[in-house]
């Protein structure tokens, strides 16, 4: 028997059958052999009558944006295919990101104060071979999902929303005047549809939706993450954002990640691949991660007690974040892969679009335009998120590509070496998955001119084609930088004469300023 075996038979819920059966996933999208479901129909008859304004599948985001379209007055529905309830497992986050939360009146101050469930400072950065790097309040807090998403639900209902628990999605057919949507669940909701102008699709990055709309299109890479809380560890009090102490085993380059929880200490282990079938599993990813984890905080496996075990894998796509195939249906949340290549998760990326996200579908339902045009406008092109391409490229090797064995932690210590000498108006925003263009070069150049060797060697492991990529995106970045504040002025000029909010030129500039990193400020 296995470590593996041995540790996750011990937890309650069986988490053994949970991680092959997200391998047996995983396999799937390596081999290409998953089937494509057909989920969304489309009708050129008109509706009768609609019901709603809109209708969200998937709740454990999608109340994020329920909750706030249903105190402005919409009529919102939210269908769920289990209960709606946070997991055990805190989200990590920095305090700035929460503060959303709180100006759309979601949550009080005592309440947001409440979902802080764990905090600690400082942070560390780390790769093998080199010095360590600390930084402070920067995704060091733990916010409660139970208590998030409880608080949120009853905010729903209290303002008038509706909540479909144990209802799963199972279709839509869009209409010339709405959508049909069909829903599975227990009696009596067996088979049961709601007609809606518009549908937000917040079931993830496996939605059949979202299925559908790629059509089998294999991930440009992967992020594969194992892990466990547990308590027993010798120091609690400090956490990792990002650490390595191996050199590249399995044709991966291994990462690290750690952090206080409530009930102990979570530790991560992750790394980023493509998917080629001869890539590792999630279960050997695991014993890996067993292996390797006594050594990486200093503990012996036997003085842990373990509370729970994680692991998943997130895909991640070039063409992103991911266009309306529809009208009147618009992914968020993971459905979108809004968030950046180097994240594997999606509650700090709706953090960051909560608010541009809230108003814009507000926007569309209040002008009625919710064709794919339109709602295309709500996930623009990002060029800060594209160039992060290369990064994780550069973060990670091929199954046949022969590179220094710390080749990758090396490019790792030296580029952080510059950041960190540029101070937190580079390395913060970074951290947080927001690449801006001034920060950005800076660091290029120093790091070209005092790391010449680096830069060289990264050029044939990524390949001159993603580089010739990234380029575009690089320069598409510094466009962005110069046209937004062009763009405040222009709609601000315009608001002062004009009756009506020009729908196209606001999401213009809000692209602007999401895609050049300017909607954050580490101040």
């Amino acid at each position: 028997m296995t470590l593996t075996e041995q540790i996750l038979t011990q937890l309650p819920g069986n988490p053994l059958s949970g991680l092959r059966r997200a391998d047996l996933l995983w396999r799937s999208l390596q081999q290409g052999n998953a089937d494509i479901p057909s989920v969304v129909q489309e009708s050129s008859i008109p509706l009768g009558h609609v019901d709603w304004d809109v209708v969200i599948c998937g709740g454990t985001l999608g109340i994020l944006l329920g909750a706030v379209l249903v105190q402005r007055g919409w009529r919102v529905a939210l269908l769920e295919r289990g209960k709606l309830r946070g997991r055990e497992q805190e989200w990590n986050i920095s305090r700035k990101e929460l503060t959303v939360l709180v100006a759309l009146e979601l949550l009080t101050e005592a309440e947001l104060a409440t979902a802080i469930a764990t905090e600690y400072n400082p942070a560390r950065i780390s790769f093998a071979g080199g010095p360590d790097f600390w930084v402070r309040d920067v995704l060091n807090l733990g916010v409660d999902p139970i208590f998030l998403l409880e608080t949120l639900k009853q905010r729903f209902l209290a303002a008038g929303g509706k909540l479909f628990e144990e209802t799963a999605f199972a279709g839509v057919t869009v209409h010339p005047n709405g959508v049909v949507v069909q829903s599975d669940g227990a009696a009596p909701r067996a088979g049961q549809t709601l007609t809606t102008r518009l549908v937000l699709d917040a079931m993830g990055h496996f939605s059949p939706i979202v299925q559908q709309a790629r059509q089998g299109q294999k991930p440009d890479g992967v992020c594969l993450v194992v892990g466990t809380c547990a308590q027993g560890f010798p120091n609690n009090d400090s956490g990792d954002l990002i650490a390595s102490f191996t050199p590249l085993q399995n044709q991966c380059q291994y990462f690290w990640e750690a952090f206080p929880a409530r009930d102990g200490r979570t530790t991560y282990l992750f790394t980023y691949v493509d998917a080629h079938p001869d890539r590792l599993s999630l279960e050997t990813l695991f014993e890996e991660y067993l292996r390797l984890l006594p050594d990486y905080q200093n503990v012996k496996l036997e003085n842990l007690t373990w509370k729970r075990a994680l692991f998943g894998f997130f895909p991640c796509y070039r063409n992103s974040p991911l266009k309306p195939t529809w009208d009147r249906i618009l992914p968020v949340g993971d459905s979108s892969s809004n968030q950046s290549p180097l994240s594997f998760g999606g509650f700090g990326a709706m953090m960051r679009h909560l608010q541009r996200l809230s108003d814009g579908i507000q926007a569309a339902l209040q002008q009625d335009a919710l064709d794919r045009s339109a709602l295309s406008a709500l996930q623009p092109y990002q060029p800060n998120l594209a160039v992060t391409w290369l990064f994780q490229r550069a973060m990670s090797v091929g199954v046949n590509q022969k590179i220094a064995p710390n080749q990758i932690n090396d490019l790792l210590t030296g580029v952080f070496q510059e950041m960190v000498q540029l101070g937190d108006p580079v390395l913060k925003p970074f951290l947080q998955d927001v690449v801006q263009f001034p920060g950005l070069f800076k660091t290029l150049m120093r790091t070209a001119v005092t790391h010449p060797g680096l830069v060289v060697n990264v050029i044939p492991q990524v390949g001159l084609p993603a580089l010739l990529d990234w380029t575009v995106h690089y320069v598409n970045l510094a466009g962005y930088t110069l046209l937004y504040p062009l763009g405040k002025r222009l709609v601000a000029r315009w608001n002062k004469t004009a009756a009506a909010q020009p729908y196209y030129l606001n999401r213009q500039v809000e692209a602007w300023q999401y895609g050049s990193g300017n909607d954050y400020s580490h101040k």
